[in-house]
């Protein structure tokens, strides 16, 4: 089982998310937690008025609403509307919201069972239940407890699979005409754009195309682009956009250009940490498989949980390289992380291993022998990124750091 907390400004806003679903028969209300009435005998108004009503006890709380989902393997048998309910009282208990009025719905909008929970974090007296750390904290504790006591497939299972999916939300891709686009295109977004670290539109493309999924603004003299919009399309199998464009402002997300770019200016910092950990992966398999061919190595960081996104251009020649790491959720244009891991650089260390692979050349010159591009000083920095990594290279214990003088006042004896 996978839990994903978000916590927004508007309960209605959720509300009106979930009913939406039920109104379309996507979802169900199948539950409720701490209302006076059943579900059956609640309007749509009188369920947002509870939350309203308690949120007005603490109006210093400006993201009371909280919205939930509870995502489960394909795998999960047994899942009766009972169990679920059972399941989420149990969650909302274990988190601390076991007193907060919640309402839970039943998603049919994906490949996967999911539930998604509406509340608030104002409690009956006025007090605000701190959300900090709450989803690493409680929600892991609570996930890994339920997943014993109602035999669930485990999350940290999944995690040690081999595998390129985005194990979070486990979307699958897209097919146009199979299902609702609007829909389809949704449960790709909401899997992707809050959860994956990105600085440009192209990267944020890359893990969308991996769905069938592209964010288009048009060409540079169009409208669209001048006024900074966006729309998202279908991709067929060959990558080519079919159906009809949908506006990024009409989703409930709204992943606009300008909410985009405050996580790709958020993401330049964010994403710096995990940089090495890529480097490290690519550098330590062409070292331990000299003979190592570029479609191996795009296997073997898959087995990593990280995919290798190769672009070609008409006529087949490589001239870009893409990196999604699905542990740390980030995205590295080749060249971001260094020459040496762009193309060029890259198809350079790796040189011409195979003869079936005839693309090997880039645009502006061949490949050289791996043999001498790695130089023993290289090997010696990847070993020790390996074994240093994280810590800080001006670090000194403290008994070793010399005690700084006090600098004495003028007209200051030594005596005094």
């Amino acid at each position: 089982m996978v839990a994903v907390i978000n916590t927004g400004q508007s309960i209605r806003g959720i509300l009106l998310y979930n009913e939406n679903k039920v109104s379309h028969d996507a979802a169900v209300c199948i539950g409720e937690g701490n209302y006076p009435a059943d579900i059956e005998k609640m309007s749509e108004s009188f369920k947002v008025g509870v939350f309203l009503k308690q949120l007005q006890l603490n109006e210093n709380v400006k993201r009371g609403a909280v919205h939930i989902s509870l995502n489960f393997d394909r795998s999960d048998k047994d899942l009766s509307k009972e169990k679920l309910i059972q399941i989420a009282s149990s969650y909302m208990l274990k988190i601390g919201f076991g007193a907060q009025p919640y309402l839970v719905y039943q998603h049919y909008d994906a490949g996967h069972p999911h539930l998604h929970i509406a509340t608030i974090n104002v409690r009956a007296d006025g007090s605000r239940i701190n959300m900090h750390n709450i989803g690493r904290n409680q929600s892991e504790t609570a996930r890994k407890e339920l997943e014993i006591s109602f035999n669930l497939v485990r999350a940290d299972s999944r995690k040690k699979q081999s595998t390129a999916l985005i194990n979070a939300i486990d979307v699958e891709k897209i097919k146009y005409g199979a299902v609702d686009s609007k829909r389809a295109i949704g449960n790709v977004l909401n899997a992707v754009i809050p959860h994956y670290k990105y600085t440009t539109l192209g990267e944020l493309n890359t893990v969308l195309n991996m769905y069938n999924v592209k964010a288009e603004r048009g060409k540079e003299n169009s409208k669209m682009f001048q006024n900074k919009g966006l729309v998202y399309q279908i991709l067929d199998e060959n990558k080519k956009t079919v159906g009809v464009p949908i506006k990024a402002s009409s989703f409930y997300s709204r992943p606009t250009l300008s909410r985009l770019e405050i996580n790709f200016a958020a993401a330049k910092t964010a994403r710096v940490v995990n940089m090495k950990r890529t480097r490290n992966a690519i550098d330590l398999l062409l070292l331990k498989y000299p003979s190592l061919t570029l479609s191996q190595l795009e296997t073997r960081l898959a087995n990593q949980g990280i995919t290798a996104v190769i672009r070609k251009n008409e006529q087949g020649l490589i001239y870009g390289m893409t990196y999604i790491d699905h542990n740390t959720r980030c995205v590295f244009n080749g060249s971001s992380l260094g020459t040496e891991y762009a193309a060029k650089g890259l198809l350079q260390r790796l040189g011409h291993s195979s003869n079936s692979e005839k693309h090997y050349a880039v645009a502006d010159g061949t490949a050289q022998k791996r043999g001498s591009f790695i130089s023993a000083g290289e090997v010696q920095r990847i070993i020790d990124d390996v074994l240093y990594a994280g810590a800080p290279s001006d670090y000194v214990p403290n008994q070793l750091k010399s005690k700084r003088k006090k600098r004495k006042r003028k007209g200051q004896s030594d005596n005094h």
